[in-house]
């Protein structure tokens, strides 16, 4: 089956893009790709993750449905101990609520969002 469409961008909302992007640029390692007030794009591999602006954003409350996650993402690493140090240099807060075992820890990035950082 052929495509429909291609994944242009994954945009988060947020209440500050700058700085939700310059947290995500030391985590992925990723360049400002374009930058407007409003609006922040971080260029990777193929991927591009873009913040805008939300002036009422409210973060999800996970594992909540009141306000939820709707989604999130999975990054990897080769050592979860050191991404772990680095990531709450960053600005990153590790959840309370950890699903389970099995190399994966859940964070909130300084907007909220939850993030897994996976080994593999």
């Amino acid at each position: 089956m052929s495509a429909v469409a291609r994944v242009h961008s994954v945009v988060l909302d947020c209440p500050e893009p700058k700085a939700l992007a310059g947290f995500y640029a030391g985590l992925l390692g990723w360049d400002v790709a374009d930058e407007e007030e409003d609006w922040v794009t971080l260029a990777g591999d193929q991927t591009r993750i873009a913040f805008q602006r939300v002036p009422e954003y409210v973060p999800p409350v996970w594992p909540s449905a009141e306000h939820p996650q709707q989604f999130h993402l999975d990054l990897s690493v080769d050592d979860i101990a050191e991404a772990e140090k680095r990531v709450l240099a960053l600005g990153a807060v590790r959840h309370e609520h950890q699903p389970g075992e099995g190399g994966w820890t859940v964070f909130l990035d300084p907007a909220g969002h939850p993030f897994c950082l996976v080994t593999g």
